[in-house]
């Protein structure tokens, strides 16, 4: 059995046909998150502000909630996945403008 292509991957968060992988998501175990594609409802891509840019692990508003990221204050955009539950998904990809175009691509397939 092999994996599924990848249409995204810059080490933290990788994206394939089947779940978004967000890699040091847990606290304190350091543990990724696979979230299937078909439990995210949409997504929303806002510039990084203050509140969020050097927060490198956890939440800093109780409703997203951030995998480990040391590169973050470095990043500029904050995707954060509508999924069900109460923690909402946010983590800053490498590439964010290509991040949304393949998930765009995935979500409408």
């Amino acid at each position: 059995m092999t994996a599924p292509k990848q249409y995204y991957d810059d080490g933290l968060v990788a994206l394939d046909r089947l779940a978004v992988t967000l890699q040091r998501y847990h606290f304190p175990s350091g543990t990724a998150k696979v979230i299937p594609l078909m439990s995210i409802r949409g997504y929303t891509a806002t510039p990084l502000n203050l509140m969020h840019r050097y927060r490198l692990w956890g939440s800093s508003d109780l409703r997203r909630w951030l995998p480990l990221d040391i590169r973050r204050p470095f990043k500029s955009t904050l995707i954060t996945l509508e999924v069900p539950g109460r923690w909402r998904p946010a983590f800053t990809p490498a590439d964010p403008a290509e991040f949304t175009a393949r998930l765009d691509e995935l979500l409408e397939s």
